[in-house]
């Protein structure tokens, strides 16, 4: 019991650390490495709660896909961090009242089980008895809940196909390979027989070429 309280005080500590710095760095590729640090910390969180599946979804998925994605994306972009800091001052008050208010929801969280104790104990636990984490999330997930998994699936699919479709530009003059257009053609279009006369070229305007005299 002293261990996992030290290691949760240890994943805490460094994830809150971790946490500010993402705010304070100046430079943008310390901060999604400290970004990256602090899925990794909330990642031992987890497990120590016993949730592995969400452990794991924060290093494949925002670990490994999108804290990679923000860093390619800030160090290929080359932004200028400064010109973007320069409305700060001016968006400041819209800023403090959004944080204001997710101050007073976090407070209405905590303080929930204050004003009704009891309603933690009413809510259902779907555990399957004997089963760990991730098998009874995919049980209810694949049971229960199948078609709005699927079709959360099908919108997520349909989003990126949109978003390829959107961003996709096709330069002109460039020459590209058309699969079917080469599959389709015929002899009558693959090739064409020219009849060159004698002394003359298949280059057009070009002059005929000059034949030696013998030597006598």
């Amino acid at each position: 019991m002293a261990l996992t309280a030290g290691f949760f005080y240890l994943f805490a500590t460094l994830a809150v650390f971790s946490a500010v710095m993402v705010i304070v760095a100046k430079n943008p590729v310390h901060a999604v490495l400290f970004l990256i640090l602090t899925f990794f910390n909330a990642a031992g969180l987890f497990i120590l709660l016993g949730a592995e599946f969400l452990a794991m979804l924060l290093i494949i998925v925002y670990v490994g896909a999108v804290s990679v994605l923000f860093l390619f994306v800030v160090m290929m972009l080359d932004v200028d961090f400064a010109e973007l800091r320069a409305g700060f001052i001016k968006n400041a008050p819209l800023g403090l009242m959004v944080g204001g208010i997710l101050v007073i929801e976090l407070i209405m969280v905590l303080g929930f089980q204050v004003l009704k104790p009891g309603i933690a104990a009413q809510a259902s636990v779907p555990i399957v008895p004997g089963a760990s984490n991730t098998a009874a999330l995919g049980r209810v997930l694949y049971t229960k809940y199948v078609y709005f998994f699927q079709g959360a699936g099908l919108i997520l699919l349909v989003a990126m196909i949109g978003a390829i479709v959107l961003t996709l530009r096709h330069k002109e003059g460039v020459k590209r390979q058309s699969i079917a257009a080469q599959n389709a053609r015929t002899p009558a279009t693959a090739m064409s027989v020219v009849k060159v006369p004698s002394g003359g070229s298949m280059i057009p305007d070009a002059k005929p070429a000059r034949v030696p005299e013998p030597v006598e």
